[in-house]
């Protein structure tokens, strides 16, 4: 049962070796309406804290030139929101720990300034000029103005069982955890960009909360989600259905378990689960991702020994980001993670029924939330003048280590044993 929500979760992971070398943040995506016209627009929010332990009386910002030259470190909180579409922009606000009230435990609770996050409600303002982003690149963001209050509804949630559970959180074995404690969200309130007004409701926001923390990123870095679906088989909405993936290579201690993702359908109650933890589920993923002049798409098929999900989905690169972060070290390995909001595809659900496997659904989804990115220094496969970034569950590379590793963390009676 993946829709188990847990706050715990939620809370600030940056203890022992994690709090000089370590990142957690809180993210959140949803569609607003402009108050005028009421088009669509998409936001995100997030905050993201990094190394609490080395903190010092001004933000430590990793990309400055002289920290860079010294291997020091960034420690901050930033508060980070922006939008996607043909405006698309990022915009970033940095903290001093000093300056930064947090609640170490369950629920959460993060706040700054006029900024604040927590399990319910999200409130914050940000303010960048043209002039401040030219004589501050070690911000790594847009120009532009950004304010919001916005009350917080979780509804669904992806909790990913035993990989994020506290024996492996405590001993650090991912360098990168996940738990999306509202992989369907209600968001509602007001926001303001740029001078323009937006209104958030909750039946038209097809929200979306999770949280990362860890040491270190993920290469490749794939994310998918939406909650605004439509079945091709009834032509009616699906009120209480949403589907996530995300994952690409972990590293358990530090060795890299290729082709793995985690993917799950919540379609109308039932629960379709691809979680390559479960080992009894014998979970098989094939994904890949191309990157044409216009726009980005991504292949995923998973199965499982009851089910099968294969996920089409598409994003124009006008509409797109260009997501910035820097890992605790104060590196930027990804300097091309594709990061969207207006995604739109298809979904295909299949039953096992008698050894075959028997259409369910055919879902249309829009407002996908979407991501993928390589660190720099790893070479995609090139064909034909796009990029195809392909990869398998059917490779033979690491398999005696991941073997030994699958055995060793994934083993039945450790999950059976740890709630």
């Amino acid at each position: 049962m993946f829709n188990h929500h847990d706050i715990t979760r939620n809370a600030c992971m940056l203890h022992g070796a994690l709090a000089r070398h370590g990142y957690d943040w809180w993210w959140h995506s949803f569609t607003a309406q402009d108050a005028e016209t009421g088009e669509d627009k998409p936001f995100f929010i997030e905050f993201y804290v990094c190394n609490p332990a080395l903190a010092e009386d001004e933000p430590v910002l990793g990309q400055l030139p002289a920290n860079q030259k010294s291997g020091k470190k960034p420690s901050y909180l930033m508060v980070k929101a922006g939008t996607w579409g043909e405006d698309a922009c990022q915009l970033h606000r940095f903290f001093a720990w000093k300056d930064v009230n947090m609640h170490g435990n369950a629920p959460y609770q993060i706040e700054a300034a006029d900024c604040l996050a927590c399990e319910t409600a999200l409130k914050g303002k940000i303010s960048v000029t043209p002039e401040e982003t030219a004589a501050h690149p070690e911000w790594m963001c847009d120009a532009g103005e950004m304010s919001w209050d916005i009350s917080v509804n979780k509804q669904i949630a992806f909790n990913v069982g035993y990989g994020a559970s506290k024996p492996l959180r405590d001993a650090e074995a991912f360098a990168m955890y996940w738990h999306a404690e509202g992989m369907k969200t209600a968001y509602s309130g007001n926001i303001t960009f740029n001078g323009r007004k937006y209104t958030v409701t909750p039946e038209c926001s097809y929200g979306y909360a999770d949280k990362n923390w860890g040491r270190d990123f993920t290469t490749p870095w794939v994310w998918l989600s939406s909650n605004c679906l439509t079945s091709k088989k009834t032509g009616q909405r699906l009120q209480n259905s949403v589907f996530d993936i995300g994952g690409g290579r972990p590293k358990i201690y530090f060795v890299p378990l290729d082709r793995r993702l985690l993917g799950v359908f919540y379609y109308e109650g039932r629960e379709y689960d691809f979680n390559f933890s479960k080992l009894h589920l014998r979970v098989k993923t094939d994904f890949s991702f191309e990157e044409h002049d216009e726009e980005v798409i991504w292949h995923v098929r998973q199965e499982n020994i009851h089910a099968a999900m294969e996920t089409e989905v598409h994003c124009l690169k006008k509409d797109m980001l260009l997501i910035n972060y820097e890992a605790p070290d104060g590196s930027r390995h990804h300097n091309r993670l594709w990061n969207g909001g207006n995604g739109w595809g298809t979904v295909k659900l299949y039953d096992r029924q008698n050894g075959q496997l028997i259409l369910t659904d055919e879902i249309e989804a829009t407002h996908i939330g979407c991501e993928y990115g390589e660190y720099d220094h790893e070479k995609p496969y090139s064909c034909e003048g796009e990029i195809d970034y392909r990869l398998t569950d059917t490779g033979k590379e690491n398999a005696d280590q991941k073997e030994m590793i699958d055995t060793q963390i994934y083993s039945p009676d450790r999950i059976e044993r740890v709630k």
